[in-house]
């Protein structure tokens, strides 16, 4: 594993801001920090929950915070994949998983799991087990990205 790109401190403190946004959503204004409750919320996909003018910040909140980081540290080098459909299909999938599972990877993994909710461990422990299992059978197949 090449570990030299590796940015210990800058992780630790973007996992400690995550994890301090979802403290003060919940503590603040009782709500679930999830992206997707937040997205579907301020597209009008689900009723109720937070309230829209919050949810909508929430989510405009997301690119403007990394625009203003790529402005105040330098620009970040990101990779997708060259094929438009494969993001559309993947953001799809994703999607549908995200209402399926009742919430996603944020709303689970940050918020469920401080609040040690039996329902956010499964969703969690479900989320790893498929990204462990993905990257394993791409590995076999010889896929490195």
């Amino acid at each position: 594993m090449n570990w030299t790109g590796a940015m210990p401190l800058a992780g630790l403190t973007g996992g400690l801001l995550i994890g301090l946004a979802g403290a003060i959503m919940l503590l603040g204004l009782g709500r679930i920090a999830g992206v997707s409750g937040m997205v579907a919320r301020a597209t009008g996909i689900a009723p109720g929950g937070t309230l829209w003018p919050i949810a909508s910040a929430f989510i405009l909140g997301l690119p403007l915070g990394a625009l203003l980081m790529a402005l105040t540290v330098g620009p970040v080098t990101t990779r997708f994949p060259t094929s438009i459909a494969a993001l559309v299909l993947g953001g799809l999938i994703v999607g549908f998983g995200t209402r399926m599972g009742s919430g996603c990877t944020s709303g689970h993994g940050v918020c469920g799991l401080s609040r040690l909710s039996p329902r956010s461990i499964a969703a969690t422990a479900s989320f790893m087990a498929a990204g462990f299992a993905t990257v394993a059978a791409m590995r076999a197949l010889g896929v490195t990205l």
